[in-house]
């Protein structure tokens, strides 16, 4: 497992994404249950679209409706410019603790994702808690995957090289699609790509405490997450909490990506080092001098693009494309 990743400035953060979360913390914060869950989704929307910029052109981007266990999923597909056909598959997951994100809001990432990995991306626009609570997200995240398996060659893609990526919650599903293609006996992606993933509903360890406030993400504002996406159901269930799964043995080869002040940060590694334990190589990345969210904002934080570069680089590499 190797470390690395962008240095922190003297105090902690590096200069520019200080100075996003100076502007996030100028702003009210009321208690994490008091904002409507609809001020949040157009909140992130909009944090999303100032933050990430208008994103890079690619060759195409193309909405579809994939069948679903609830219903139609809708996935945007991005072909990245200057590549032919047959493309690399990537399944893309977004963060949003469950509850926000859209396709709207991850298309820059999307787009820089697609034209650095040569890589014909497919977003997925899961049903979202609370209106659809766990399972309801991961089982179209996997019924999504499985149809890019089945008919991706239509698309121009190459079935045979699938990877998943996920930032945050999309990180969660990430992990736990990939667990269950290897429990169900069906081929393995490439490669995982976890961007600062949700792995454990307990919220125990010790970045949990110290970035509780102040950094973005708080840890009251995880909690709800959980507590909506769950809905009363078992914390401990590996499906929602993927660090807990008795077995992660024969897994595809897995990028973790974490942000240094984030309170997801040593879930996100503990979870890398099971992941070594279990023989599955690993590469970890701490970008020290970032904060949770980082990842979207392309256009604002320099690390965004070096990561995208990054993840880039390892999906290349597991398709044999570098």
């Amino acid at each position: 497992m190797s470390p690395g990743g962008l240095e922190p400035a003297p105090g902690g953060l590096e200069p520019d994404v200080q100075a996003v979360l100076d502007a996030m913390n100028a702003l009210p914060a009321p208690p994490a249950d008091a904002v409507p869950i609809s001020e949040a989704r157009a909140a992130h929307d909009t944090e999303s679209a100032r933050l990430g910029g208008p994103g890079l052109p690619v060759a195409t981007v193309r909405d579809a409706l994939f069948p679903g266990p609830g219903g139609e999923v809708p996935v945007r597909l991005y072909t990245p410019a200057g590549a032919q056909a047959p493309l690399p598959l990537v399944a893309y997951f977004h963060g949003g603790g469950w509850l926000l994100g859209t396709l709207d809001s991850f298309d820059t990432v999307c787009r820089a994702l697609a034209n650095a990995a040569g890589a014909l991306v497919a977003s997925v626009g899961y049903r979202l808690a609370p209106e659809h609570p766990f399972p309801a997200g991961l089982d179209d995240c996997l019924a999504v995957t499985r149809r890019l398996r089945a008919t991706g060659a239509e698309l121009g893609g190459d079935p045979e090289r699938l990877a998943l990526v996920g930032d945050s919650a999309g990180g969660n599903l990430a992990a736990v699609v990939a667990r269950r293609l290897r429990d169900a006996g069906e081929p393995t992606p490439r490669l995982q790509a976890l961007i600062y993933p949700v792995t454990d509903a307990r919220l125990n360890r010790p970045s949990a405490l110290t970035f509780a406030t102040g950094y973005g993400l708080t840890l009251e504002g995880m909690h709800r997450f959980w507590g909506l996406y769950l809905d009363g159901h078992e914390p401990g269930d590996p499906d929602a909490s993927p660090l807990r799964a008795d077995d992660l043995a024969g897994l595809p080869p897995a990028f973790v990506l974490t942000a240094g002040h984030d309170i997801l940060r040593d879930e996100g590694e503990a979870y890398a080092r099971a992941l070594e334990a279990a023989g599955v190589p690993v590469t970890l990345r701490c970008y020290d001098g970032a904060i949770h969210g980082f990842w979207r904002w392309q256009a604002t934080v320099a690390a965004a693009p070096r990561a995208v570069a990054d993840v880039a680089a390892a999906l290349r590499a597991a398709f044999g494309t570098t």
